[in-house]
């Protein structure tokens, strides 16, 4: 598996966070007791947490022994713990809300995991969970068509998925578990001073894996390739930016 990079995941800290303000905003259960946060990377999401609910225990959860470290020099007052959610969940106690910002899409099967999490919950409690759904935006077309060219060698690789479901599908999934869920999107409007910059914010995350498994000529070759491929599918605004819409999928479902 490839390792992530705090640094390169906090250079869009704010763009990064605020889909986590807002979904934290939908959580209505008053004073929870515990709470989870999976996938809690660099500490950002949790910290939103900690804002909202002071009096919970918060623990954050995250397979990458790079984030949890600077989750927990940037957070040492908050409670963080390597773990991988496939395979660590046993030894977890059930909470009160189990939170989870931009990070189901890494992990397989949702179709048993998201039961899987609901279960852990105590009763009255909320699974609030936002996964990016932006498979449609120019960006992530272009790299979906120059990632599948033979010349990379990709599909012979053991490269790490990112793959969602349909959100009448999470609909499905989630009313096998409740009757009390609530689903919406937001799409983010992110104003990027240039193509480069949007080809930044891909390498922390779903260009990760890919980069990882080439040497650094190879790397810096496809990185050119989406840059220029990028640049011609997106237009710039009168100062300059461009902007960068990002979808995100959200859903809360209560244990009543």
């Amino acid at each position: 598996m490839s390792q992530w990079d705090s640094e390169q995941y906090l250079k869009f800290k704010k763009q990064r966070t605020q889909p986590a303000i807002d979904l934290v905003k939908r959580i209505t259960i008053e004073q929870p007791g515990k709470i989870l946060d999976i996938g809690c990377g660099p500490g950002n999401s949790t910290f939103v947490l900690k804002k909202a609910f002071p009096q919970a225990y918060l623990l954050g959860v995250d397979n990458s022994e790079n984030m949890i470290k600077t989750a927990k020099e940037s957070y040492p007052d908050m409670n963080f713990q390597l773990c991988d959610v496939t395979t660590g969940m046993d030894g977890l106690d059930e909470y009160d809300v189990i939170f989870s910002n931009a990070c189901l899409q890494w992990v397989p099967n949702h179709e048993k995991l998201i039961p899987m999490l609901f279960h852990k919950l105590n009763q009255n409690g909320v699974l609030a969970v936002q996964i990016p759904m932006n498979d449609q935006e120019p960006l992530f077309r272009v790299m979906d068509e120059i990632l599948s060219a033979p010349k990379w060698g990709f599909s012979s690789m053991n490269i790490e998925t990112n793959k969602i479901l349909l959100p009448e599908e999470y609909f499905d999934i989630l009313s096998s578990c409740t009757d009390h869920f609530d689903l919406w999107e937001t799409v983010y409007y992110h104003n990027m001073p240039s193509v480069e910059a949007m080809v930044e914010w891909v390498k922390g995350t779903r260009l990760r894996p890919y980069l990882h498994a080439l040497d650094q000529i190879k790397a810096e070759s496809l990185l050119k390739e989406i840059t220029m491929r990028t640049a011609k599918a997106y237009h710039k605004q009168k100062n300059g930016e461009i902007l960068f819409k990002f979808r995100r999928f959200f859903f809360v479902a209560s244990k009543i």
